[in-house]
């Protein structure tokens, strides 16, 4: 496929170091290092696999030039010692079996810094200013402190040469020690390392410099930055352009990222984000100073990344989360394989909540297994074993296709008219219109399976599950909005001409909606994920929005990214908020409420909505619960009918049809 995408699978080389193409896995924290911070098997048999999958340019995620007081995350690895080569070179030595290139970014939190680890001592920084809001006030370094910092990051350079490593990167970016001097929104020092650009750069230009001296002229590095805070008094692309005039002599190449901890779900990328939307500051980085770009931003498909290629754009493309759900996204594109690309879908729940806000190793959504990938298909039964799956949701589908690709006679029944239950419905909101890529990639793939049939327009029965005599059956019929019986809302919930709507009444509705919103007054019921997806909708449309919630906290559940986006789009957008409410009464054109003071008040709509979250939907699971008692036949049930919870945890339980099947002892 290389004519067909000539710029992407074209080598590269930076200062001797030559990639194989433009892919790049950017530096995200894994979780998977040990408790002592240094490189596990788990975390080498993950970045090997992207290795494996074709990736040009690996760079590890970064690691601590100075323990305690720089370190950040529950189980980032370190570097600021000599016992931690080994590790690292056995990883590099691993990933350059498959032909991948490997770097490491060499980082210092600065007041970002893991305060369980600092055991009560006060983090540092260019000033007293915290890194986020409500973080902890850090004191700022002196300057002989920070020499020796600077000192630090050239002898944990000097390690990764030791280490086999074809390039280092310096953070200077993500409200990290450097950025914070960097950006004036947290340096107001005024001696020399503050106030013009020059001296805010001249902390980082020491750190260059003490890095260069440590692993010579003949040897990439890179630089990754904030080239726009996108917050009120930050570094705008302007500054950033500027401050890295006092540096970009002493790169090879320059990795362009953007916005702080504030804003994460910029910096994350949220899931409405266009592919390649940050490539802009990217170019004007590269036409300005004649360097090697790398460039991210929600990039997903090879004509995308083609594009931003040919365009001048940038040289490299970075795809962190793309290849945490697909490490073969560069073997794919080469090998004309696009159609069965695992899409990132842009959600930000296993591999950004789960390390920043849980404190877990990275997970992914759409991808079931981030270290193994497809050897669970080395597994093949030893003999006919038909399986039928009940929903066609995406707990069902990739519990049909595992169990196809293992050998199984799959059959897979689904009542409506099309697959991808709830996910699919979800994505015709247009801000989650990426959940639609993990629905396609599964269609692709059941194509790819002539022992899987789905059956559309068919429901489960005990006369079909006797003609198709399975051995196994697996019960992923999802759920339904929860519409308790509150006083109204049965009688006016999704009929002809109400103007009150269930979940479901509003993506079936959404495009009459979409034209006619500016002034409208909407109210929503329910402050959980859903509720403020028909809220943000409405809100960027116009509306006067009101947001009722019974808990005290409006999106208590919601991951660390959407939960930061949704507080800035609600005071964006001037959404009342009204938590510790209660819904009393559902009425033709208001709902009567119960405010926080006790007091029963009307709030008017013009479209009311009530989003009170989900419930399993197993209204046949009995019959089939007796059907499988009766006939001795094994049954799982998965996914949110057994319990309404994200997709992750369905396509895990889907996944895991592998470790049924193994108990029922059918393999070869």
């Amino acid at each position: 496929m290389k004519n067909k995408y000539p710029n992407l699978l074209s080598p590269i080389t930076i200062n001797g170091m030559t990639l194989r193409n433009r892919t790049v896995m950017p530096p995200i924290g894994s979780n998977f290092a040990t408790v002592s911070a240094e490189v596990s098997e788990e975390m080498i048999k993950y970045y090997e696999l992207r290795a494996k999958g074709g990736t040009g340019l690996i760079i590890v995620e970064n690691a601590c030039v100075d323990f305690p007081m720089g370190t950040n995350g529950t189980k980032q690895c370190r570097i600021d010692d000599n016992q931690y080569v080994p590790g690292f070179y056995t990883l590099v030595e691993r990933l350059h079996a498959y032909g991948a290139k490997v770097s490491i970014q060499l980082n210092h939190a600065g007041a970002s810094a893991y305060a369980a680890r600092l055991g009560g001592v006060q983090a540092v920084s260019a000033s007293n200013i915290p890194s986020k809001t409500g973080g902890a006030i850090p004191r700022p370094l002196t300057v002989e402190e920070m020499k020796d910092i600077a000192k630090k990051y050239g002898e944990a350079a000097g390690r990764a040469q030791l280490a086999g490593f074809d390039a280092v990167e310096i953070h200077a970016g993500h409200s990290y020690l450097l950025n914070q001097f960097l950006s004036p929104l947290f340096n107001d020092r005024t001696d020399e390392f503050g106030g013009s650009a020059e001296n805010r750069a001249r902390f980082a230009v020491m750190v260059i410099d003490s890095v260069r001296a440590a692993v010579g002229p003949r040897f990439p590095i890179s630089i990754r930055i904030s080239a726009d805070d996108m917050i009120q008094g930050g570094n705008t692309l302007e500054d950033s352009l500027e401050l890295m005039g006092y540096m970009q002599e002493k790169v090879d190449f320059l990795n362009i990222s953007v916005a702080q901890n504030d804003n994460l779900y910029l910096q994350h990328d949220k899931m409405s984000l266009a592919e390649g939307w940050r490539s802009y500051m990217a170019k004007a980085f590269k036409e300005k100073f004649n360097k090697p770009v790398i460039t991210s931003g929600n990039i997903r498909s090879p004509k995308v990344a083609e594009e931003i290629i040919e365009k001048g754009d940038a040289d490299l493309l970075a795809m962190g989360r793309g290849l945490i759900a697909e490490p073969y996204w560069a073997n794919k594109v080469a090998d004309g394989q696009e159609h069965l690309l695992r899409r990132c879908i842009s959600c930000n729940i296993g591999c950004a909540d789960h390390r920043l806000a849980k404190s877990q190793p990275i997970r992914c959504t759409i991808n079931p297994d981030l270290l193994f990938e497809d050897t669970y298909k080395d597994k093949q039964v030893k003999k006919a074993i038909n399986v039928v799956v009940i929903g066609g949701g995406t707990a069902g589908l990739e519990a049909a296709c595992t169990a196809a690709e293992i050998g199984c006679n799959v059959t897979l029944l689904e009542q409506k008219d099309r697959l991808g239950g709830l996910a699919w419905m979800i994505g015709t909101i247009p801000a989650k219109a990426r959940i639609h890529y993990f629905v396609e990639y599964l269609e692709n793939r059941v194509k790819e399976l002539p022992n899987l049939n789905v059956r559309l327009n068919t429901k489960a029965s005990e006369e079909i599950l006797g003609e198709l005599n399975p051995d196994l059956i697996i019960n992923a019929t999802g759920s339904k909005p929860l519409l308790p019986p509150i006083a109204g809302l049965l009688d006016r919930v999704d009929k002809e001409g109400s103007k009150v709507k269930s979940t479901f009444g509003f993506i079936n509705n959404i495009n009459s909606f979409d034209e006619d919103c500016k002034g409208k007054k909407v109210a929503v019921v329910g402050g959980g994920a859903v509720g403020l997806d028909v809220v943000e909708f409405f809100a960027e449309r116009g509306a006067e929005v009101s947001v009722i919630e019974m808990m005290p906290v409006i999106g208590r559940d919601l991951d660390t990214n959407t939960k930061l986006d949704v507080y800035h789009m609600m005071k964006e957008n001037n959404v009342k908020q009204l938590a510790n409410t209660a819904l009393q009464t559902v009425n033709d054109s208001s709902f009567t409420v119960r405010n926080p003071e006790g007091d029963i008040v009307d709030i008017d709509f013009d479209y009311g909505f009530v989003c009170l979250g989900m419930r399993s939907e197993n209204a046949g699971f009995p019959k089939v619960e007796a059907y499988a008692a009766e006939t001795g036949v094994k049954l799982l049930n998965i996914g949110d009918s057994a319990r309404v919870r994200r997709i992750i945890s369905g396509v895990e339980e889907g996944r895991n049809v592998v470790k049924t099947l193994e108990v029922m002892g059918v393999f070869k």
